[in-house]
């Protein structure tokens, strides 16, 4: 297939190359072009039997969605599809697009809730790192919020001590009068879990200016 072609000739393991320059210049141009067919095209290609050319594709998928979420928003259902690939970088890779365009599509990500965290829990620190972003987006819209914040929660009370600290910090954003309580009582109960000591007072830095508010 000709288009197929074109596409794929410009991803970096087409081209030899071990950076990733190459797939972000062809994120830019289709983002610039709004090429959907070369968006299908690499939708198309996440079940290459190349895994190579698997990683590149969902490499430019959500580099588009960081930039534009819309051109890629149709797409959620094969990217929840793909967060039960065996290939490690396509599940990842897939739970990063979805967060790319939660708040483009906030109604399907919250109806995907339970996919999203049976997937961070089997999954890899990053599949972690991209589903806590995905909650926290979805909690920052007051329809969702208080289901959503539930769904944190209970994340933050059993995640990786080594991200706790980020997770921390990222999800003070969407406190609350209501909520604050509930994640400062979260957060303490988990400061006895620290071996390093800069990570720990990275959670009481969080748990100071929550108090402060």
């Amino acid at each position: 297939m000709e288009n197929e072609t074109s596409v794929t000739s410009k991803l970096s393991s087409s081209l030899n190359r071990r950076d990733e320059i190459p797939n972000l210049e062809l994120a830019k141009s289709i983002i610039n072009d709004h090429n959907q067919t070369a968006i299908e095209e690499l939708i198309e290609n996440l079940n290459h039997k190349n895994k190579a050319i698997q990683n590149d594709c969902i490499k430019v998928l959500y580099e588009i969605g960081n930039t534009n979420p819309q051109l890629i928003s149709s797409h959620a259902k094969e990217f929840v599809r793909l967060l039960e690939s065996k290939n490690n970088r396509i599940q990842w890779g897939s739970m990063t697009a979805l967060s790319t365009i939660t708040l483009e599509n906030p109604s399907y990500i919250f109806s995907i809730l339970p996919q999203i965290i049976k997937a961070s829990e089997r999954g890899s620190v990053i599949t972690k790192d991209q589903a806590i972003n995905i909650l926290i987006k979805v909690c920052s819209i007051e329809k969702y919020a208080d289901n959503t914040f539930t769904l944190l929660n209970e994340q933050l009370l059993k995640s990786p001590i080594n991200q706790l600290p980020m997770y921390a910090e990222r999800a003070s954003s969407i406190i609350k009068d209501s909520n604050r309580k509930t994640f400062v009582d979260s957060l303490e109960t988990r400061l006895p879990d620290f071996e390093k000591e800069t990570k720990r007072k990275r959670v009481e830095k969080v748990l100071k200016l929550l108090n402060q508010e």
